[in-house]
């Protein structure tokens, strides 16, 4: 079972809309392996495509042993964030059939790839707040927030220690609640604050607003959520990097 799996108690059209927009959500930060009609020349590669007659559509999964098992043979791949596929494949007007056969299967339309990657896209508004009086979350925000906050954090072990889910008042009257993060280095912190705003947006709308901060002392009521750090094992990479591996250079894809 993979992470995708596990968000899809039963099949992904049937979920609800909140539960379809957390896999989606984790599906834009899944390294997903795409099948090709031949191997890799450079950064450049040819997608296998199907011509259906609702239109073109891609084939990709979140293991590479489920490739093969679609095809039912050694198929060709390529490695790339799911955010960076939804974007190429958008712009084409193609489809994607995700995880076929397995738990999470999806069919994702080239509107819905186009929508995912202009969600995945927005950069949160960065600003400084005058300081603001915090106390104890409240129940709604926490039986909203809990359970998928921990799933995010866990991803997150090695660049943040803890987190805390506070109420805020505002001198000017305004009020709502803060994610405090601590232990983020300051380079980092415009990327922990944007994946955590890509999780905020694809819940359903919450009981009250909820932004991101750093670094801010906590009243003692605060509900701590502590990111626990493991030991990840090393795998040793041998040779050449292939297309697609660097997520900030994805390869050239041809339609």
């Amino acid at each position: 079972m993979t992470p995708l799996d596990n968000l899809c108690p039963s099949p992904f059209h049937e979920l609800p809309d909140a539960q379809r927009a957390r896999v989606l959500n984790r599906l834009g930060d899944t390294e997903l392996f795409v099948a090709l009609d031949a191997d890799p020349v450079g950064d450049r590669v040819r997608i296998r495509l199907f011509d259906l007659p609702q239109g073109r559509l891609a084939i990709a999964a979140d293991e590479e042993d489920r490739v093969a098992a679609f095809f039912d043979a050694p198929t060709g791949h390529v490695a790339m964030p799911g955010r960076a596929l939804a974007a190429m494949l958008a712009a084409e007007d193609v489809s994607l059939m995700v995880n076929p056969g397995a738990a999470s299967e999806m069919l994702l339309e080239p509107s819905v790839l186009g929508w995912l990657a202009a969600a995945l896209s927005q950069a949160p508004a960065e600003e400084q707040a005058e300081p603001a009086r915090l106390a104890a979350p409240s129940a709604p925000m926490v039986a909203a927030l809990a359970e998928p906050l921990a799933t995010r954090l866990a991803d997150m072990e090695d660049i943040a220690e803890t987190a805390a889910l506070v109420s805020a008042q505002w001198p000017d009257g305004a009020a709502g609640h803060l994610l405090v993060l601590s232990g983020v280095d300051e380079g980092k912190r415009s990327l922990v604050a944007k994946a955590l705003g890509e999780l905020l947006a694809f819940l359903p709308p919450l009981p009250e607003s909820c932004d991101v901060a750093f670094d801010l002392p906590l009243p003692d009521a605060a509900l701590i959520l502590r990111v626990e750090k493991s030991e990840a094992p090393q795998v040793a990479q041998r040779g050449p990097t292939a297309p697609g591996s660097d997520p900030d250079k994805p390869p050239i894809l041809r339609f």
